[in-house]
């Protein structure tokens, strides 16, 4: 589908990479840090590949039944990711790119949100990441980060769904549940999203 980039009208998206999402957060995933460090990379070796690199966020202020006591670690979650906290934060193994991110996208600050195509600019919640995205001349992104399973899974999906052309480092992802992110790589390309 996008197997020749065009720089141009291509985007680099960061999902979720974040200090709760990684080992020793409150829903550290295995190889959570190591995506953080691998993507710092990537876009060091990278940068020029892509019109623009774009991160989202949880960033949770009050969301509902999305927090519980008791969760199922399917709907509904530990506390996670509250806004302003380091647990909010971006990994420090990203921190070497971060200032090659163009603009961030959170998401979820009073409901349950998965994909980053929920998330709103950070500072203008009436810009949203298809309509940013759309305004800047991108035609194709470029997935990573976490979860596979989950966030990644939601934000592929709502990239097809908004018809972008969509391709997912498979390198650069980890998921919660082996099992379930690698039902959820095959729904993906099954939606169009290529594997790479």
């Amino acid at each position: 589908m996008i197997a020749e980039l065009n720089r141009e009208s291509t985007a680099l998206v960061l999902v979720d990479i974040q200090n709760d999402f990684c080992e020793g957060g409150a829903l550290g995933v295995e190889g959570g840090t190591e995506v953080a460090r691998r993507v710092a990379d990537f876009i060091t070796a990278h940068r020029d590949d892509y019109a623009r690199i774009v991160a989202t966020a949880d960033w949770h202020i009050d969301p509902g039944d999305h927090f519980s006591d008791r969760p199922d670690f399917i709907s509904t979650w530990p506390v996670h990711c509250v806004a302003g906290t380091d647990g909010a934060a971006f990994h420090p193994e990203l921190r070497p790119a971060i200032d090659s991110i163009d603009a961030v996208f959170r998401k979820g600050e009073h409901a349950a949100a998965y994909s980053g195509f929920e998330g709103h600019l950070t500072d203008d919640d009436s810009v949203m990441l298809a309509d940013w995205l759309r305004a800047e001349g991108i035609r194709s992104i470029v997935v990573c980060g976490i979860a596979t399973d989950h966030c990644v899974r939601a934000t592929v999906l709502d990239g097809r769904d908004e018809d972008f052309a969509v391709r997912v480092l498979v390198d650069l992802v980890a998921g919660v549940d082996e099992n379930r992110s690698a039902e959820a790589l095959q729904e993906m390309n099954a939606a169009g999203a290529e594997l790479s």
